[in-house]
């Protein structure tokens, strides 16, 4: 019985030590000519953070451009054709040689500052696998109360269930309808009237169109806004959470048609462990297990 007490002193020891160690992140510096943008990669998109830093510890991103920058949309980067690529030669389809696979999770979206994987499209890439270094980081925009019912629509299957709500003959009325508010132009309108037939569609068709919105959605994408309609379809792995005003700055440069910007914009990428708490006080980010 003599060495059941120091035992157990050890083990609690260890196991307080165990649980300090958990308490510590990973802080991301993108360092760029503008300005840095610092974030935090999430733990519930494991595969993304662990390629992210391993690639960012192994300097990979380093004098790589911003190759593709559009205003009130987002801004991309990581392709490794970009580190040498000659004035206006066309960028995009370069990576490390692998995909890392998708990590979708309804708690991250496409808020202003949302570090998400860049990837190929659905013809080629079913599977929606990530490529494995090109990313982008969200501009956006804010979303209006009045255009609040669109962040509702399951952009892909309404696209589904409304061509099969346009075979039906007797719908013809409400397509004129339509038809007629696309011809003037009205824009805002039509994407208003097509998204008031949400119940009608999904009650003709069998096909569930809308979606739950958390509070914390709504408020983002109200507020600092976003690109709701990339929501479900590109991976989301992490968040800026200082240098948001960079990201306007970088958006907002001259580009050529294919959206590179007229003159390079380099990044540089580091990665430094510090403590949740430490990142709580420096930076403002309160982590959700910790509220």
């Amino acid at each position: 019985m003599k060495n059941v007490l120091p035992i157990l002193t050890l083990l609690t020891a260890l196991f307080v030590m165990t649980s300090c160690a958990q308490k510590n992140d990973y802080v991301v510096t993108i360092k760029t000519k503008y300005g840095d943008m610092t974030a935090i990669l999430y733990d519930e998109t494991p595969k993304h953070k662990e390629n992210f830093i391993k690639l960012a510890k192994d300097h990979y991103f380093d004098s790589l451009l911003f190759h593709r920058v559009i205003q009130g949309f987002m801004i991309q980067g990581g392709d490794p054709d970009s580190r040498q690529a000659q004035p206006g030669q066309r960028l995009g389809s370069g990576g490390p040689g692998y995909t890392v696979d998708a990590e979708f999770n309804p708690k991250f979206f496409h808020e202003k500052g949302a570090l998400s994987a860049a990837r190929m499209g659905d013809q080629v890439n079913p599977t929606k696998a990530s490529s494995g270094s090109q990313f982008y980081v969200v501009q956006g925009t804010v979303v209006t109360q009045e255009n609040l019912d669109a962040l509702k629509i399951d952009q892909a299957k309404f696209g589904q269930a409304f061509q099969q709500w346009m075979m039906n003959a007797a719908n013809k009325p409400k397509i004129d309808t339509l038809n007629s508010i696309y011809m003037k132009g009205d824009m805002a309108g039509y994407q208003r009237a097509v998204f008031a037939l949400a119940g009608e569609i999904e009650q003709q068709t069998g096909i569930k169109v809308t979606k739950d919105i958390s509070p914390e959605m709504i408020k983002a994408y109200t507020t600092v806004g976003g690109a709701p309609h990339l929501d479900g379809g590109y991976t989301v792995f992490g968040k800026v959470i200082k240098g948001l005003e960079v990201i306007d700055t970088i958006a907002a440069q001259p580009r050529d048609q294919a959206d590179r910007p007229l003159e390079d914009i380099r990044m540089a990428v580091t990665v430094e462990e510090m403590s949740r708490k430490k990142i709580t006080k420096e930076f403002g980010y309160v982590y959700p297990d910790s509220k």
